[in-house]
């Protein structure tokens, strides 16, 4: 594609020194466009903004500053979405501090789609990890477009469930699209531009420095009509995007873990301050209402069942005393009676079938 006049002004504009969100939407207000704005006098952009911004204004944007991303644009799945777009996602319009524009990699369409947040803890548990898919992929099937941070743990784990629904996902990434971060995730960062969409605020070329992450939450939450938190720590990332979703008037859901787990207190704090405890994707749905496009595919789907271990016998005995809570080997003994030997074969073999986990420490915990 061969990018319009007005848009190189709004890249320009997004990529002047200084110029913070705030003061590019008093120019606008003010001027009426970017181009207006590049073709106001240093004396009237000064009424506006602050003097050495003016000044960079006045300076104007190198072609050669511009000419990466215009490269980029060539790609025909590559986009920028402005403020003035149509396809801008409209409910990023209602949030304190829309960004100018947006990157995209991927299908436009999902930008204006009913959406969710799903997110949740870097290191969840693989309980959490199951969750986490198999309700993305439910509130997908719903028609519900889920968005997340293509972070490890639960965001990534969201985003293929819902890759394998039909409501699609977008990952909203705080580095340039020219960037995978995390370097693991490239495999999913590659489905998702394929079969949904990649967006970030920042220019081409933006490392992923610590203070991206938490600005571009509040993209997350803006764009989705609810939140739903897996997993988290009371430390958790997930719990800004929580706190940005009350704050947006978002409605926040948080699936509830056994009370000795770490990756749960951040949830359980949030069911103490008012948010809704869900154990089904149907919970959810019925919440939304008439926004939701059609029912679940699965909607009675239930957090402990959502995967059913095919287990017999001295098994399914042993999964009865593990419980899904963690558990070191002489506790399970005590429960159960066994000897530690009796007990090492089974775990093993409950291991390989994927029917437990082994989590650091050399505790045991069911998965299903």
């Amino acid at each position: 594609m061969t990018p319009d006049v007005s848009l190189k002004a709004w890249l320009a504009l997004s990529l002047t020194r200084g110029l913070g969100g705030g003061s590019a939407r008093r120019l606008l207000t003010a001027f009426g466009s970017p181009e207006a704005v590049f073709a106001a006098s240093t004396g009237s952009l000064k009424s506006v903004v602050k003097a050495e911004i003016a000044t960079e204004i006045g300076k104007g944007i190198p072609d050669d500053l511009l000419l990466p991303t215009l490269e980029w644009l060539e790609d025909s799945n590559n986009h920028i979405v402005t403020l003035a777009d149509s396809d801008y996602p409209q409910a990023l319009l209602n949030i304190t501090d829309p960004p100018l524009l947006l990157y995209v990699k991927g299908r436009l369409d999902l930008l204006n789609r009913t959406a969710l947040a799903v997110v949740g803890s870097r290191n969840a548990t693989p309980q959490g990890l199951n969750n986490a898919e198999a309700f993305a992929k439910s509130l997908s099937d719903a028609g519900l477009c889920i968005v997340s941070g293509m972070a490890h743990g639960i965001d990534a784990a969201a985003h293929r469930g819902a890759l394998l629904g039909q409501g699609g996902s977008i990952a909203i990434v705080g580095t340039g699209l020219d960037k995978v971060y995390p370097s693991a995730n490239r495999n999913l960062a590659h489905a998702l531009a394929q079969q949904g969409a990649l967006i970030s605020e920042f220019p081409l070329g933006t490392p992923p420095l610590a203070g991206n992450f938490p600005r571009r939450n509040r993209i997350i939450s803006g764009m989705s009509m609810g939140c739903l938190v897996v997993e988290a720590s009371l430390q958790s990332g997930s719990l800004i995007t929580a706190r940005l979703s009350l704050e947006q008037n978002r409605d926040v859901f948080a699936i509830p873990g056994s009370i000795h787990a770490p990756q749960s207190k951040g949830c359980h704090a949030l069911l103490k301050q008012g948010a809704k405890l869900v154990e089904t994707a149907q919970d959810i749905l019925e919440e939304l209402g008439s926004l939701i496009i059609r029912p679940a595919s699965n909607p009675e789907t239930r957090v402990k069942d959502i995967y059913i271990a095919d287990t017999s016998g001295p098994d399914a005995a042993l999964l009865e005393h593990l419980g899904f809570d963690a558990v070191d080997i002489d506790t399970l003994g005590t429960r159960c009676g066994l000897t530690i030997a009796e007990l090492s074969a089974m775990l093993l073999a409950l291991k390989l079938n994927g029917h437990i986990s082994v989590l650091p420490g050399s505790l045991y915990q069911r998965i299903h």
